[in-house]
């Protein structure tokens, strides 16, 4: 019942808002155009409102699921007209206001003390209001300036029932759209889940916000504001206040001198060393969520907020995602072709010649070209074309980084439509790629990585030794399984032989590499003595026993 009266709602804000105007039924099959030309809307009259009004409108109604979707299309003017994507940013902070009253007693509920005693002032009308939360000025009894973060009374209510409607719809798909398990709807719907949820976590953000300011501390790249632990709760978020230029102001950000190639290089750098470098991202970063500080114009900095929404992804993804790219960048379609089936995003029988043709084909318009000059809606098309060819496989854990690249890529375009985002992001990707299997790379993992093998190194006999065991001790003891345990034995002694001659020569190549290399010196230098005289006697009894 609850899914089919929040699908009633929808369909209720759709015929009321007129959105059927936005739907191209010259182009539809004859059945459906008849359908559309009957159906019920056209008893309801058209508002008196622009058309991106309505829109917007419609999407403030039905919640905060679908304000997040307005925010995408509000930076994608290449998609939409103007005038509905001006419209449309009023969804990235200016969504009408919950009452101040219940502002104040989330807060005293959450902090156990009443507003009066808890800030020296705190300001009724909020700075701005999001889809999740709105923001109130306050100062602390110590003077700090702060903003105070209230989540919006009944949130979860409204978004558990979109959700419903987002799980069934997904089954739908899944169930009887001949497309629906490649794209694997219902993987995505949970992903989205758990992403929202986490977003009604205020304690959640502000560890979120704690972790991007420790990988940004001192850089000039982007700023991101203290968080007030002692004020802040699952439902409330006290955070230091910023001052700066929103980003979607680029008319003020002109105004102060900014330079804007500077500015919006800067966001891609940004953008890739989240992704590539930390494996931790922003994954919110809709103009409302961006300011600039303007201090230095000729070198701009970002100011971020809204962390409720970050993403990760997993090494060997990561790994991929980086190679990918580069040889995109490089126009090395072969490479992506095959990349793409040893990460298993296209079935292994896909034909390579076929699939790199096609690649090549939907890539190639778009090189040497700046932002401006890219139809990103015809490559999008021709993109999705290609993956249903070829069986390509939505991969969910991907579409949160998907999702902020086309924020990037729109704040790009907003921002300095002549920026070349391929020459500007290559030197980055290759410099991180020489990085991660370089020598300095290598440095990096074994000092990361050789305590431990130091510690598993001496199981590993252990764990053969008691696997056979098991097996002597479960197995019958007729003269055959008798054979086969003395071979076992035999192969196990081998074993040990050969993981003590393996583990001495790993440790004395790298201990002879590292030895050689000025960057390791300090590490080296900082181990005891005796630990190295440990180390040499253990390196002793490895090689007498391997004899």
């Amino acid at each position: 019942m609850t899914r089919l009266q929040r699908l009633f709602r929808i369909a209720w804000v759709f015929c009321r808002y007129r959105l059927d105007t936005f739907l191209p039924i010259a182009e539809l099959p004859a059945p459906l155009k008849v359908f559309f030309l009957l159906a019920p809307w056209h008893l309801f009259p058209q508002p008196k409102l622009d058309r991106g009004d309505r829109l917007r409108l419609a999407l403030e109604e039905l919640g905060p699921v679908f304000v997040k979707f307005g925010q995408i299309l509000s930076t994608r003017r290449d998609l939409l007209p103007d005038d509905m994507a001006e419209s449309l940013k009023n969804l990235q902070d200016r969504v009408p206001p919950f009452p101040s009253n219940e502002a104040r007693s989330i807060i005293e509920t959450s902090l156990g003390a009443p507003v009066s005693d808890l800030f020296a002032e705190f300001s009724p009308d909020p700075l701005a209001s999001a889809s999740v939360a709105q923001v109130h000025a306050a100062t602390l009894r110590n003077g700090q300036k702060v903003v105070v973060k209230v989540l919006r009374p009944g949130i979860e209510k409204v978004i558990r029932q979109d959700l419903a409607l987002m799980y069934l719809m997904a089954g739908l798909l899944e169930k009887y759209w001949s497309e629906g398990k490649r794209l694997h709807p219902m993987e995505v719907v949970a992903d989205y889940d758990s992403t929202i949820h986490d977003e009604l976590d205020l304690q959640r953000e502000a560890a979120n916000a704690s972790q991007l300011r420790r990988n940004f501390e001192n850089s000039s790249l982007i700023y991101i504001p203290f968080i007030d632990w002692d004020y802040t709760r699952k439902s409330v978020l006290v955070m230091e206040r910023i001052h700066g230029i929103p980003i979607a102001d680029t008319a003020a950000l002109k105004a102060a001198g900014v330079d804007m190639k500077v500015l919006a290089e800067k966001g891609v750098e940004i953008f890739f060393t989240q992704v590539f470098r930390d494996s931790f991202f922003h994954a919110d970063m809709h103009p409302g969520n961006i300011f600039v500080d303007t201090s230095n114009p000729s070198d701009p900095r970002y100011i971020a907020i809204d962390f409720g929404i970050v993403g990760t992804l997993a090494p060997d993804d990561q790994s991929y995602l980086a190679r990918n790219l580069l040889a995109f960048f490089r126009r090395d379609y072969r490479q992506v072709a095959q990349l793409h089936i040893q990460s298993g995003w296209v079935p292994p029988d896909t034909p390579v010649n076929q699939f790199e043709a096609a690649i090549r084909t939907v890539c190639e318009p778009i090189f040497e070209k700046p932002l401006k000059d890219i139809s990103f809606g015809h490559f999008l098309l021709r993109l999705f074309q290609t993956a249903r060819r070829f069986n390509m496989e939505v991969q969910p854990q991907l579409v949160l980084l998907q999702k902020t690249l086309l924020n990037v890529e729109g704040l790009g375009r907003q921002l300095y439509p002549d920026l070349d985002l391929w020459s500007t992001a290559q030197p980055y990707l290759e410099t991180w790629m020489r990085k991660r299997i370089g020598p300095s790379g290598l440095i990096k993992s074994l000092q990361s990585h050789l305590p431990s093998w130091l510690e598993q190194s001496p199981e590993m006999p252990q764990l053969v030794h008691d696997a056979l065991l098991q097996l002597r001790q479960a197995g019958p003891t007729e003269p055959q399984n008798r054979a086969t345990l003395a071979l076992l034995r035999e192969q196990q002694i081998r074993t040990e032989r050969r993981w003590r001659r393996a583990t001495l020569a790993v440790l004395l190549i790298a201990g002879g590499f590292l030895g050689t290399q000025p960057e390791s010196r300090q590490w080296i230098e900082s181990v005891p003595a005796w630990s190295w005289a440990l180390f040499a006697v253990a390196g002793g009894l490895m090689l007498r026993g391997s004899r």
